[in-house]
């Protein structure tokens, strides 16, 4: 517990003032146990008398409340409210005034969990993931920025083997996430002012991101061949794009398209995010070839994440950077946060390298499987479903504006998005978007009664 003491005057006075502003501006919590005194005075260098003389002051005033046996604790029944002090004239840039995260994760109150990009965490084999991490000896250092070398060789192999991806361990860089990954990759890619094309409707933490870091985002429609490569700007520096399975809609990229995107990127020296979004669990049609493989001048970074095939607190992601680009995003990494956690990496090397990752998606391939058949043969009318096989989520279009029935299935603890939440333009269609991968099946049924009784009303 840190009390600055200034002379030898009012000590006792000192400590009173700086523990009760500590209780009054929340810092010390009710019920948080105070030190005794002999061990308070020691610290401070001063006699324990002193302390018992601070101590039975804030009693006194019911700031604090002793026990016998146990100790000194912040009184529960008298302490006052938390203040705030008033804050100085340091301001945001306005931009961050308009951001906020998204979705709410945090809510509690969701019973039937239709949002978007949760797995189920109740069917990850936590024992063995326990097992790898105990297995690991603590790691000395900061490690290597662009991850662990072990991770790095896992990760390709993996890549290599499930997507066709042509990669080494030396084009690997491990990121905390996908989001850290397009942060990097903007960081090395774009000046302030540079534009960035997305698709539209998107993804919006990364709209968000690209905004954040000063680019002009340009938003480019979709249709059912994927993004219309013939509305990009020729002056975009970066295009982000979902191509395997887009998101929000679930529509796969054209091979059309794809080819007229890898030409528009060469042609006006840009570069393409590949985000493989999803593409782990497929439940029909020939699988989607990525972008890098098709790509053979060097135009695509690939990004991909462990947070929906494995857990979303593991926050390990990567991306596959191009030669030229290499040096500069394992700087960027360096500069941006070292390294993720060494232990979890080389947990998640074995967990790859023995096969339990491998066995882990196919087992949740099956289970996703069902639940994508259920809902998509299950939609309340007015709902029309946009043909997708893969993925943790589906879209439907409605035939009015969902928005007054959404709050209505909010309010009775449906988690659900509308479509017009990842699109900016004002002629966005109106729709659902629903996530599958935190909601049993029995959940589903019960939360599409639900969902078909408020868009009834």
């Amino acid at each position: 517990m840190h009390i600055s003491l200034d002379g030898r005057r009012d000590l006792a006075g000192q400590i009173y003032r700086q523990l009760r502003a500590a209780i009054l501006e929340g810092r010390l919590r009710p019920e948080d146990a105070l030190p005794p005194t002999r061990e308070l005075a020691r610290h401070l260098s001063v006699a324990r008398n002193t302390v018992s003389v601070a101590y039975d002051r804030l009693m006194g005033e019911g700031y604090l409340t002793g026990r016998a046996g146990s100790g000194t604790f912040v009184s529960s029944a008298g302490a006052p409210a938390h203040t705030v002090t008033p804050g100085s004239a340091l301001r945001p840039r306005p931009l961050w005034a308009s951001i906020v995260p998204w979705p709410d994760r945090d809510n509690t109150d969701v019973r039937y969990d239709f949002r978007v990009g949760v797995p189920d965490t109740e069917l990850f084999p936590h024992e063995s993931w326990r097992r790898l991490l105990a297995r690991e000896e603590p790691v000395h250092g900061y490690g290597n920025p662009a991850g662990h070398a072990g991770l790095r060789a896992a990760i390709a192999r993996h890549i290599g083997v499930s997507r066709a991806v042509r990669t080494g361990p030396g084009d690997i860089v491990v990121t905390s996430g996908i989001q850290q990954a397009l942060d990097l990759i903007c960081r090395v890619m774009l000046e302030p002012g540079d534009r960035i094309a997305v698709e539209d409707p998107g993804y919006p933490p990364a709209q968000l991101l690209f905004q954040s870091l000063g680019a002009e985002v340009v938003r480019v429609p979709v249709d059912e061949e994927g993004l219309c490569v013939d509305a990009l700007p020729d002056d975009a520096r970066v295009v982000y794009v979902t191509p395997s399975h887009q998101f929000p809609l679930g529509v796969p990229m054209s091979l059309r398209r794809r080819t007229a995107l890898l030409d528009w990127a060469r042609r006006n020296q840009a570069l393409i995010i590949e985000d493989d979004y999803d593409t782990e669990f497929r439940y029909g049609g020939r699988p989607i070839e990525p972008l890098q493989n098709l790509d053979s001048s060097g135009h695509v970074v690939y990004v991909g994440s462990f947070s929906k095939v494995m857990l979303p607190s593991l926050r390990i992601g990567f991306l596959v950077a191009p030669a030229p680009l290499r040096r500069a995003l394992r700087a960027a990494k360096y500069v941006s946060d070292w390294a993720a956690p060494m232990a979890a990496q080389a947990a998640l090397a074995r967990f790859i390298d023995e096969g339990l990752l491998a066995r882990h998606i196919r087992r949740m391939r099956r289970e996703y499987q069902a639940r994508h058949e259920l809902l998509t043969t299950s939609l309340p009318a007015g709902l029309t479903l946009i043909p997708c096989s893969a993925g943790l989520h589906v879209t439907a279009l409605a035939d009015e504006d969902p928005a007054p029935a959404v709050a209505r299935m909010r309010a009775e603890g449906v988690g659900i998005m509308t479509l017009a939440e990842c699109s900016r333009s004002a002629s966005a269609r109106p729709g659902l978007v629903f996530g599958y991968g935190a909601v049993t099946q029995e959940g589903i049924a019960r939360g599409l009664d639900q969902v078909r009784a408020c868009l009834a009303r």
